[in-house]
């Protein structure tokens, strides 16, 4: 009998064992995408909260940075040895929360005022980013982000350094009670960099910067960073589905045609720099979202 009673033991502590493993390493590819998507979403949140505080934008900015290298981090570690404490994803999963609610906290402390144009008028349409109150004149700020819709398709495989290429805005950016980048404008992108799959090279990378906004037939010098890529296939009746409500990055929402998440197979981090996680090329296809934070201010000549 004790010696029954201990093999009883035994087996339930080796099945607590196990139980305990696997709720500490079964975290999944799926839980990850979740992080990127969370970090997606707190992206929206910052950008809405910057027109408002940029100080306190950027602070939570640099958070969010740093995040999402952590979860380029747990990606790759997943990948290479199958599994992931589980703790190590709660962990960035809530401070990725936490910067989504100090984002959005400001936003519900904000004034009435705030939330509406003078005179009583209705909040900015959704699909409209518009500049702070104490933004210098016809000045598109450092820190802006803008969603541009490639005109081409790019790949690691065939681009080389310094490939010039074009984005167009996909909503107006409005200061002063007029837009001074109205939907439809284009962005000059380059490639800076870029390293090809290969036998021995297992991550692809690419690095694009943008460096020219042509705003009415004028051309004004930028410098850009991508900061997100989102999957998207095209811009038919996209006009149509934008609502209404305040807030910059309005295809985060969803609001757009053929707007789809962040886009499959791709990781992005500091300075731009696009990486493959499947061990293929870096890929973006013609139509593809790219979320561009302008680096420095702009100051855009338009007419009232």
């Amino acid at each position: 009998m004790p010696r029954m009673f201990r093999a009883a033991l035994t087996a339930l502590f080796a099945i607590g064992l196990a139980t305990s493993a696997a709720g500490q390493q079964n975290v999944t590819q799926a839980d990850i995408q979740r992080l990127q998507d969370n970090v997606l979403q707190a992206t929206t949140d910052v950008s809405q909260l910057r027109s408002r505080d940029a100080a306190r934008a950027n602070q939570l900015q640099s958070e969010l940075d740093e995040l999402r290298e952590e979860v380029i981090y747990l990606k790759v570690k997943l990948r290479k040895e199958g599994s992931l404490v589980r703790a190590d994803y709660a962990d960035v999963r809530d401070r990725i929360d936490s910067v989504r609610t100090r984002a959005r906290g400001d936003a519900v402390n904000a004034s009435a005022p705030a939330a509406r144009p003078p005179g009583g008028g209705q909040p900015a349409a959704r699909g409209t980013a518009t500049a702070s109150a104490t933004t210098a004149a016809g000045e598109v700020p450092a820190g802006t982000e803008m969603d541009v819709r490639l005109s081409g398709r790019l790949n690691s495989g065939t681009a080389n350094v310094e490939d010039r290429f074009e984005a167009t805005t996909l909503i107006d950016f409005n200061a002063g009670g007029r837009t001074l980048v109205p939907a439809g404008s284009v962005m000059r992108g380059v490639v800076t960099d870029v390293q090809p799959a290969t036998r021995t090279n297992r991550t692809a990378r690419m690095t694009l910067s943008f460096d020219q906004l042509t705003v009415n037939g004028r051309a004004y010098p930028i410098r850009g960073t991508v900061t997100q890529a989102i999957e998207g296939e095209g811009i038919k009746g996209e006009a149509g589905r934008i609502g209404t409500g305040a807030g910059v990055g309005a295809i985060i929402g969803g609001i757009l045609g053929g707007f789809k998440g962040a886009l499959a197979g791709i990781l992005i981090g500091a300075g731009g720099t696009i990486a493959a996680t499947e061990g293929k090329e870096v890929e973006l296809p013609q139509g593809s979202v790219l979320r561009v934070r302008i680096d420095s201010p702009v100051q855009i000549n338009a007419a009232r």
